[in-house]
């Protein structure tokens, strides 16, 4: 008892935790970031697509001749 709290003493925090499974390996390391950057890909095409030009007579300021 008294040799396992002097190694919890001493001990950095560098124990291993827990093994990811093969799904949380895929979601976390494929498909979170696929799904984040299509998601921010989508969202940047969106807000910058054509704008709709309205139907208007050239003006002299805005046409040189």
């Amino acid at each position: 008892m008294l040799i396992s709290f002097a190694r919890a003493v001493q001990e950095d925090g560098t124990l291993a935790g827990d093994s990811l499974t093969a799904i949380q390996i895929f979601l976390y390391f494929f498909a979170a970031p696929t799904g984040m950057f299509l998601l921010i890909s989508a969202l940047s095409w969106a807000t910058s697509g054509k704008k709709k030009s309205s139907k208007q007579t050239d003006s002299s300021l805005t046409r040189i001749e």
